[in-house]
């Protein structure tokens, strides 16, 4: 992989790497329902779990209950599949929203156990994102891994969250790195490939600190119940924290000109549609725009109708603020989604509140070991085991 220089002013979102294996056929309809099998779902779309919007109320969430938090990096989130023919030939995939597949070249991947042998049927959670060397700025793609669903065959989705992550490490990624002897990605290969760096609730600070020394643009947080499944669809075991400032909505903008001006340099009405499943959108609210914005729009020659637009609310003038264009999402928020968004909008939470509760979060955590005791022998007992598991301090 050979790093690429980065343009301050032009912060970009990653696209899919690989060759797109056409949506209709034969191939893609194969490999959905192979991951469909594997993941042991009873429909073929995309599998990833999707996260609910922090409220006030989830504090109590985070008090009664074991969860552990990271930073949410801003990127393209994406499952990558790791596929071992009868024939022994490991193939590597890429599958996004669009529950479309990329196939992968210079990735291979070895046992655990068997170093010399390929890695069998794996699915991985995680998203891609371009990090930037503050010295050299040059950027590095990567894919940041956080969660696992199938490794090396079995399906590990039931586990909790702490024995996923664990053989997230110890089936996929290290015998990865010892492979290559290196803990960077080597040449030929479409990206690097890292493991996300985990904390405890009460770690919010830490989490914070370690976000502002990243090469990536973060955007909140992302909180996850440590004794939970993982759920192929939304769940409340998932919590995304954004500041109350930053929530955004993803709706589908939809370009109203006045009848019969459709090829002058009118000013069009921008309007934003939300999601209502299947293939019904419905209208919300409208996007503001500028002439200036729009002059610039119309020059560019670019497509604006009907794609998916990440915009914001800004609070001091009353209207949606256009973030940028996320064609990497088949559609926009769903109706409900964008109620529980507003939520977090009208009623958010801001970082310095989530800060004030980590020390009633930690005395709960710790109310919970006390109350318990030792759960077990297991270094994965909530309460014993050693102060580093998994590269996140105990």
């Amino acid at each position: 992989m050979t790093p690429s220089v980065h343009h301050p002013a032009m912060p970009r979102i990653p696209a899919i790497p690989g060759t797109r294996v056409p949506s209709h056929s034969a191939h893609a309809s194969w490999l959905r329902k192979e991951v469909s099998k594997l993941c042991m779902t009873d429909n073929q779309r995309f599998p990833g779990a999707q996260p609910i919007s922090f409220l006030n109320t989830h504090f109590a969430q985070l008090e009664a209950e074991d969860f552990w938090v990271c930073e949410k990096s801003d990127g393209i989130r994406a499952l990558l599949f790791v596929h071992l023919k009868p024939n022994g030939h490991q193939t590597v995939y890429l599958l996004d929203r669009h529950n479309d597949y990329y196939e992968l070249s210079g990735l291979s991947f070895p046992r655990h156990q068997h170093p010399n042998l390929p890695l069998h049927n794996t699915i991985v959670d995680g998203e891609l994102v371009y990090d930037v060397d503050p010295r050299t700025n040059l950027e590095t793609l990567r894919f940041l891994a956080f969660d696992c669903l199938v490794v090396d065959g079995e399906n590990i989705m039931a586990l909790s969250l702490d024995r996923r992550f664990d053989l997230l490490h110890k089936r996929f990624h290290n015998p990865f790195v010892r492979a290559h002897h290196q803990a960077h990605a080597p040449a030929g290969t479409p990206f690097d490939i890292r493991i996300k760096q985990m904390q405890r609730s009460y770690g919010t600070a830490l989490v914070f600190a370690e976000a502002a020394s990243l090469e990536h643009d973060s955007d909140g947080l992302i909180y996850t119940r440590v004794n939970a499944p993982y759920t192929p669809s939304t769940t409340s075991s998932i919590i995304k924290w954004k500041p109350r400032s930053e929530n955004s909505i993803d709706f589908r903008l939809v370009l109203c000109f006045p009848p019969g001006h459709h090829d002058r340099p009118l000013k069009p009405l921008f309007l934003l549609h939300v999601w209502c499943g299947g293939d019904k959108y419905e209208p919300y609210d409208e996007l503001y725009v500028t002439d200036e914005e729009w002059e610039a729009m119309r020059c560019s020659g670019e497509q604006y109708h009907n794609r998916i637009i990440e915009a914001r609310w800004d609070r001091q003038h009353h209207h949606w603020l256009k973030m940028r264009f996320r064609d990497d999402k088949p559609h926009a928020n769903h109706k409900k989604t964008v109620e529980n968004i507003m939520k977090s909008i009208d009623h958010g939470v801001e970082q310095h509140t989530l800060l004030e509760r980590c020390d009633s979060i930690r005395a709960a955590w710790k109310a919970r070991e006390l109350r318990y005791g030792r759960l077990g022998v297991s270094r994965w007992s909530r309460v014993g085991g050693p102060p580093t598991v998994a590269g996140m301090r105990r």
